[in-house]
Parts: C-alpha cells; structure tokens; sequence
C-alpha cells in the first residue's frame, strides 16, 4: 500500500492555521510522525524562513536529512512546482542532491494550469528539462496529473523516451 502524504503543500501558511509546518525541523517531525501510523511515501515542499516556498537545495536537504536519519526506508519526494518559479534552474536545484539527501522522487507537472490566484506554469521545454534530469539523476517523477492534456504530454515524452516506466502518477 503507497500512502503518500503531502504535508504543507505550497499554500497553507501560519496565518491559515497554527498547524502548517514551516521550519525543516517542523517538516520533518510532521512527517516522522504520520510515518508511525503507516505513511510510506512524501511530497514536501520547503519554505524560507518567512514562510513562503523555496525551491533551495539547502533548505531540502536539512528536511530530508532529518528525516532520513530516523526512516531511511520512506520514500521521499520533493517539489519542482511552478507555481512560484517557471523558469528551470531554480526549480530543478534540488536534483543536485547527493548521497542520501538525495531525494527518490521529485514532481512534474506536466503542462500549465490556472488556480484561483495564481498560475503554475509549466512550459513544455522546462517540463521536458526536468524529466530529463529527473531520469539521468535516477529520481523518479511524481507526475501531476490535474487533466487530460497533461496525461497526454506525459504519453508523449514517454514515447519519446524522456520518461521512462515505472511511471507514478498523482490524479487530481
């Protein structure tokens, strides 16, 4: 059974409630926590001090080290969203992880889409970047799928080679 948690997502912020996790430590005493009563897998996304996502590998890699030193076994992936941040180097940073803080999986919103707010855009060559130092990096995508056109995309750099199977996928 794959329980994946996402455990503060990239909107919940202090103001929305007490509860959302902020700090490294936080994130990983959140998730260290909900792996006691059966989580496997994870989505993490890390914030600055003030709150606010960050795609800084140094803000990841304390998350993942903290949690990898008591659960080496959970899955851990973490966030290349493009909501924050379209362009491709500040959202694939945290690929270059090494060791054990590199992370098993990482996101991959296939295409863009609009949410109430805020876009996350997702061009196709950024997506086609990522996919591609997911793949030569041997972290595995965590796609996300939000409709049928990204199924479509992620069909189309399957056939192309850019991913490859197992494929994971997450349906909203």
């Amino acid at each position: 059974l794959i329980l994946n948690l996402c455990v503060n997502g990239m909107v919940p912020t202090r103001g929305m409630t007490p509860h959302v996790p902020i700090t490294p430590a936080e994130i990983a005493d959140d998730v260290l926590r909900c792996a006691e009563i059966g989580v496997t897998t994870v989505h993490m996304h890390a914030r600055d001090p003030d709150g606010r996502p960050t795609h800084r590998k140094e803000v990841y890699a304390e998350i993942i080290g903290r949690i990898r030193e008591h659960r080496p076994d959970l899955v851990l992936g973490v966030s290349c969203s493009g909501r924050e941040r379209p362009d491709f180097e500040p959202r694939s940073e945290v690929l270059d992880l090494e060791d054990d803080l590199k992370p098993d999986m990482a996101s991959l919103t296939t295409a863009s889409l609009n949410f109430a707010r805020q876009a996350s855009v997702n061009a196709p060559d950024v997506v086609r970047r990522l996919a591609e130092r997911m793949t030569d990096r041997g972290i595995l995508p965590e796609l996300e799928i939000f409709d049928l056109g990204m199924a479509n995309y992620a069909g189309y750099l399957l056939d192309r080679g850019i991913l490859r199977r197992p494929l994971y996928a997450n349906l909203f």
